[in-house]
């Protein structure tokens, strides 16, 4: 089984080849290891070149296969090719699914929607994202994303906090931390879902990496939301890879003269459906499920939530009146770069937002 492992771990490192023909390949000859015993006449027929035939059965990719083996069984991370029963059912059928993907935490069986947007986003933008992942995990969604800054972060907080699931999809290895300040949540997502990657462990952030990923966001979901995404955002590269994919597409409404909203208001121009609540994609899917009952979650009660000082000094300064950040900062005397990290955290807690204006208000 392990030599089995490494032939599809070699076929998936081949580079300058097209998944499209590996796919073929595998398709034909019935499996990796019949792939690497096939005649060279063969493999350059199907569209191997020289160089790839070369690379193929090269001892340096033998020796780059065997260390990704190493690193993820002392990193215990699962390597789980197209053929495995738990590698993701809707991402086997598109037209270029990795051969293999890199797992830390445990992909979910139900079925998903993806989450996606500007890593710029606005404090509307956050708490839609965060709101409507929220409701569509205690609906029994999994929530898709890719854990970048910004609408990716509050989504994934948003279905954790509703003691949902979701999967975060990387353009990096699973054992580096991208964007470093999403540790805590990273922790989060392995506990109860997974994060995955198509690029083995070790292997760096790249802006290649980024928009390839893109495809397994979309390629993973019924259909992907677009909460906030400028004109060249990498949100709706996410979209048309959805489109191309035969999947729904979903775009949240903005401000027309905010240019994060350019980008999904032109979607719904174009013809994508237009989200106010989680009901208008449930609908959309078509489940047969009856509109959920707003209920109260944790029993009725409402969730106590504990804030650090530095916390309790915003909330506080924020309950007297809106302000902006630079005013912010100097009532409460605290530095420019922690408060905002201090004020995403409690936009995702549904504490605070901020408006149009550019000021923060209180909103608990």
């Amino acid at each position: 089984m392990e030599k089995e492992l490494e032939y599809w771990l070699k076929l998936s490192e081949i580079e300058n080849l097209k998944t499209t023909i590996k796919i073929d390949l595998l398709t034909a000859l019935g499996g990796a290891r019949n792939v690497f015993n096939a005649d060279k006449e063969i493999l350059l027929r199907f569209g191997l070149s020289q160089q790839n035939y070369t690379d193929l059965y090269s001892d340096e990719l033998s020796q780059n296969v065997s260390n990704i083996i190493e690193l993820c069984a002392k990193k215990n991370i699962t390597i789980l090719t197209i053929s495995h029963e738990e590698y993701p059912e809707m991402l086997k059928y598109i037209t270029d699914p990795p051969l293999v993907l890199y797992v830390r935490g445990s992909i979910p069986k139900s079925n998903a929607v993806a989450i996606v947007g500007s890593r710029k986003a606005s404090g509307y933008g956050i708490e839609t994202a965060f709101k409507m992942a929220s409701d569509l995990a205690f609906s029994g969604m999994v929530i898709v994303s890719g854990m970048a800054r910004g609408i990716d972060t509050a989504a994934h907080s948003g279905a954790l906090d509703a003691g949902g699931k979701t999967v975060a999809v990387l353009g990096c290895g699973v054992d580096i931390i991208y964007p470093p300040e999403n540790k805590n949540i990273m922790e989060r997502i392995i506990k109860t879902g997974a994060v995955i990657s198509e690029y083995p462990p070790g292997s760096p952030p790249s802006t290649i990496h980024f928009p390839c990923r893109n495809r397994i966001i979309s390629g993973m979901s019924l259909g992907t939301l677009v909460v906030e995404a400028g004109l060249k955002s990498g949100s709706l590269i996410t979209a048309n890879c959805a489109l191309e994919q035969g999947r729904d597409v979903f775009a949240i409404p903005g401000n027309i003269n905010n240019y994060n909203s350019i980008g999904t208001n032109r979607l719904i121009k174009d013809g994508a459906k237009i989200v106010l609540n989680s009901d208008d994609i449930l609908e959309e899917f078509n489940f047969g499920i009856v509109p959920l009952e707003k209920k109260k979650r944790g029993g009725g009660r409402k969730r106590r939530i504990e804030f650090e000082d530095k916390e309790k000094r915003v909330i506080t300064a924020l309950r007297i009146e809106d302000l902006y950040d630079e005013e912010l900062s100097e009532k409460t005397n605290i530095h420019l770069v922690d408060l905002f990290e201090i004020l995403l955290n409690l936009e995702l807690k549904g504490i605070v937002k901020k408006s149009i204006s550019g000021k923060y208000m209180y909103i608990a």
